[in-house]
C-alpha cells in the first residue's frame, strides 16, 4: 500500500477491517511522520510507545472480530483534554508538569471505541487565541504556504486558533483526525485556515468533563478531520450524555455517517444580510455566493434572513468569555497543583505564581473578566452582554421557526495570515477573526466549517453552516453537498520534512 498517512479516516477504517493494512503499520507510519514534522510544532507531548502498544492491541481485537467503531485509528488529542498518565498542559507554564490521574470523558469515549492516541496537540494557551501564537511551547506553523509571483512566500503562516495544533496535524497528515474545542470559533476557524473540516456540535452534545475550562457556558468539544464523513464518524464516538457533566444533554446520538450524501432537496438555507460586513475580503464574498449556487444546484432553497443582533455578538462575547475565564482560572494559584513560586506570604505567592505561569493573553483576559465582574461594572457590562446573548439566540430561533433549516455564512473574514501580522499591537485586530463564529457559541448552536476553495495566494478558504440545536445530521448532509461541489483541495507538499526537525 502507498503511504497510509494519506488515507482518510474512513478509508483507513475500511482497510483495517479488510485486513489489507494493520493498525501497527498505520500507527508506525504516523509516528514517523510526526518525527519528521518538528518544524510545525503541532505536538506538545508525543506518545509513540503508547500508540504502538495500543495499535498492537487493536490488531489483536480486529483478528478476533471485536473491532470498535474507531479500532486502530491514530488520532491526536488537543492538550486541553485530560489524559490519564499523560502530561496535560493547556499550553501553559502554570500546568507544565501536570499529569492527570483521570481521563476526560470525550477522550475516554474515543479510546473505548478503539482509537489510538499519538500524543497531545499544541494550542493557544488555555484556548485563548485565534492564531496559536500564545502557546507557552511556541507557535504552531501551518503546513500551508502563501504563493506569490516568484514562488512561495518565506513567511510562516498561522494555522488559526485555539485548536491550531489539531488543524495543522490533520492537514499535514500527522494523524487521521484530532479532538479540538470551540469557545468562540476555535474548531471552525483553524479548520478553515488549513483546508480541513471542523464541527462544533450543539452545546451539551459532548461532555466537557475533563476538559480544562476556558468559558464554561461556551466551551464545546468537537473533531477536526480531512473530510465531512470523517467528522461524522468521530463525532458519533465523542458525543453522548455524561453523568459527570450536568450540562450534557440526554439525547440519542444518531449515526451521523448515514447523513453523508443524503439529499438536500427542499432544504431552506438562510443567508443573513448582517454578515455582509464592510471590509469583507472580495474572495470570501465571492466564495459565499458560490456556496449559495452550489446548494441551489443541489436542490436547496435560498432565502435571505435577518439576524439583527449579530453586530453586537463580538463585543458581548469578549465580555462573557473573559468573565467566565477569570472565574475558571482562579483555581491556578500554586497551592494544589501546577507551578508554585515562592513568596513572602500567600498573597505574594499567588501573585508571583500567576505572573510567571500565565502568558500575556491569558493575563489580559483574566483582568478584563475581573473588571467586568467587579461591583461597579457588573450591571453595566456583564449583565448587558448576557441580555445581548439572549437576543442573539432569539434571532436564530425566529429564523428556524420561519422554516429555515440551516444558515450559510463565511467561516472567516480572510484567509490565514502570517505570524506577527495581526494582534501584536492591537489585540482587537486578532479578536475580529472570530466575527463569523462567535454567534454560534453564544446561541449554543452547531456549526461546521467546510473547505470550499483557495485564495489567490493559494491558501484555503471555507464556508460555515449553522444548524438547529441537536440537528448535526442536517449540517453533515449540507456540508457533504458543498464538499462534493467544491474543487478538491490537494494537501500541501511536505516542505517541513526538509528541516532538521527544529521547532520554530
Amino acid at each position: 500500500m502507498s503511504d497510509p498517512t494519506h488515507l482518510t479516516l474512513a478509508q483507513a477504517r475500511d482497510a483495517l477491517l479488510a485486513k489489507t493494512l494493520s493498525s501497527s503499520e498505520l500507527a508506525k507510519a504516523h509516528v514517523e511522520a510526526i518525527e519528521r514534522a518538528g518544524l510545525l510544532n503541532a505536538f506538545i507531548t508525543k506518545t509513540p510507545e503508547l500508540a504502538l502498544d495500543a495499535a498492537r492491541q487493536s490488531d489483536a481485537r480486529i483478528s478476533r472480530g471485536e473491532a470498535g467503531p474507531l479500532e486502530g485509528l491514530p488520532l491526536g488529542i488537543k492538550d486541553l483534554y485530560c489524559t490519564k498518565g499523560v502530561r496535560t498542559t493547556a499550553a501553559s507554564r502554570i500546568l507544565d508538569d501536570f499529569t492527570p490521574t483521570y481521563e476526560s470523558t470525550v477522550s475516554a469515549n474515543l479510546l473505548r471505541d478503539g482509537a489510538v492516541m499519538l500524543g497531545k496537540l499544541n494550542l493557544d494557551e488555555f484556548a485563548m487565541g485565534s492564531s496559536n501564537e500564545t502557546s507557552a511551547f511556541g507557535p504552531v506553523v501551518s503546513p500551508w504556504r502563501r504563493k506569490g509571483a516568484d514562488g512561495f512566500d518565506a513567511a510562516r503562516i498561522v494555522p488559526g486558533g485555539s485548536s491550531g495544533g489539531s488543524a495543522a496535524a490533520v492537514a499535514a497528515r500527522l494523524c487521521l483526525g484530532a479532538t479540538a474545542t470551540d469557545t468562540g470559533g476555535s474548531i471552525r476557524q483553524p479548520a478553515a485556515f488549513t483546508g480541513t473540516v471542523g464541527i462544533k456540535p450543539t452545546y451539551g452534545r459532548c461532555s466537557r468533563w475533563g476538559i480544562v475550562a476556558f468559558a464554561s457556558s461556551l466551551d464545546q468539544a468537537g473533531p477536526i478531520t480531512r473530510t465531512v464523513r470523517d467528522a461524522a464518524i468521530m463525532l458519533r464516538s465523542m458525543a453522548g450524555v455524561d453523568a459527570k457533566d450536568t450540562t450534557s444533554v440526554d439525547a440519542p446520538v444518531p449515526d451521523y455517517e448515514a447523513a453523508i450524501g443524503a439529499s438536500v432537496k427542499g432544504r431552506r438555507i438562510g443567508v443573513p444580510k448582517e454578515y455582509r460586513l464592510d471590509g469583507l475580503s472580495p474572495e470570501i464574498a465571492a466564495l459565499w455566493e458560490q456556496g449559495v449556487a452550489w446548494l441551489k444546484d443541489a436542490g436547496a432553497d435560498i432565502v435571505e434572513i435577518s439576524l439583527p443582533h449579530t453586530r453586537h455578538a463580538l463585543p458581548a462575547y469578549y465580555i462573557i468569555a473573559p468573565a467566565e475565564a477569570s472565574s475558571n482560572l482562579a483555581r491556578y494559584d500554586g497551592v494544589r497543583y501546577g507551578l508554585r513560586e515562592r513568596g513572602r506570604d500567600i498573597t505574594d505567592m499567588y501573585e508571583k505564581t500567576r505572573a510567571k505561569g500565565f502568558g500575556a493573553e491569558v493575563r489580559r483576559r483574566v483582568m478584563i473578566g475581573t473588571y467586568v465582574l467587579s461591583a461597579g461594572y457588573y450591571d453595566a457590562y456583564y449583565v448587558r452582554a448576557q441580555k445581548i446573548r439572549s437576543l442573539i439566540k432569539r434571532d436564530f430561533d425566529q429564523a428556524f421557526a420561519n422554516g429555515v433549516d440551516a444558515v450559510l455564512t463565511p467561516a472567516t473574514p480572510s484567509p490565514a495570515f502570517a505570524m506577527g501580522e495581526k494582534g501584536s499591537s492591537d489585540p482587537v485586530e486578532m479578536y475580529l477573526n472570530d466575527v463569523f463564529t462567535v454567534t454560534v457559541n453564544m446561541a449554543g448552536l452547531p456549526g461546521i466549517a467546510v473547505p470550499a476553495g483557495l485564495s489567490s495566494n493559494g491558501l484555503p478558504l471555507a464556508l460555515q453552516l449553522i444548524g438547529r440545536p441537536f440537528d448535526e445530521e442536517t449540517l453533515f448532509s449540507l456540508a457533504s453537498a458543498i464538499e462534493q461541489a467544491a474543487p478538491r483541495i490537494e494537501p500541501p507538499e511536505p516542505w517541513w520534512r526538509d528541516s532538521d526537525g527544529a521547532r520554530p
